[in-house]
């Protein structure tokens, strides 16, 4: 049987040292893959390794380790480090893996490092429902989500927000559409809403959000609907009429 594999993200060296060599105690057949002090190094060294558990800090300048368990879900376990006791209890209310709350106490980890091994015999969970909530409570205001990563194969393509013409709902995904490509994420159009700036993206019905300097027009069909017209795109977006007041001076 193969040994376990791990990934340790978290920006401080002193933490980083610490955390892994009390694994290396605690867990000896634990095979350290890689270490990452940011939130791309995270992501790369997913992409390359493919762990079955990452430790990862929340808090990580670059990309946050929010951002990084958006591409883990579903593909590894994910163990949050944080220095927020609110951050913790709501990852293991949600039913992340566990949570490790620095600084690190020998007992908790012990606790932590048993409940991983238990739940690393079955599939990693889902965690975007955990991961829109602590989003909710982690980011200060008028701190919205930057880019999109979005998966594919082993590697992992980061589109930018402004390079983003709109969002449409696809069954149970959701398409990024740019001006040249389209690609599609697990997060729902719901999830989305709360992540995105108002002032930049407008929900223009249940299943469509729009980025405002995307559009080159709005229009009014036969039968009085209106319509979005893009710059860069072909296609033509639909408003609901539930958004309708959006464009109220038409």
């Amino acid at each position: 049987m193969s040994r376990p594999t791990a990934v340790i993200a978290e920006d401080e060296p002193l933490l980083r040292g610490e955390l892994k060599d009390a694994l290396t105690g605690l867990w000896p057949e634990l095979e350290i893959v890689a270490e990452a002090q940011d939130g791309v190094q995270a992501i790369r060294a997913l992409g390359t390794h493919g762990p079955d558990v990452i430790f990862l800090d929340i808090e990580m300048p670059g990309m946050t380790g929010l951002d990084v368990a958006r591409v883990a879900s579903g593909t590894c376990h994910v163990v949050f480090v944080t220095a927020y006791d609110e951050h913790a209890v709501a990852a293991f209310e949600q039913g992340a893996v566990d949570y490790v709350i620095k600084p690190f106490l020998p007992a908790r980890l012990a606790l932590t490092v048993a409940r991983v091994r238990e739940r690393m015999k079955i599939a990693p969970a889902n965690l975007d429902g955990l991961l829109s909530a602590l989003a909710r409570r982690t980011r200060p205001a008028g701190q919205f989500l930057r880019w999109i990563s979005v998966a594919q194969g082993r590697t992992v393509r980061l589109i930018t927000l402004d390079e983003i013409c709109y969002f449409q709902a696809d069954n149970k995904y959701t398409a990024v559409v740019t001006a040249a490509t389209q690609s599609l994420i697990s997060k729902t159009i719901k999830e989305l809403v709360d992540e995105l700036d108002p002032e930049v993206f407008l929900q223009i019905h249940r299943g469509t959000v729009v980025n405002v300097n995307a559009i080159a027009a709005v229009h009014r069909d036969l039968h009085g609907r209106l319509e979005v017209r893009l710059k860069q795109r072909k296609e033509i977006l639909q408003v609901s009429a539930s958004f309708a007041h959006l464009f109220k001076q038409m």
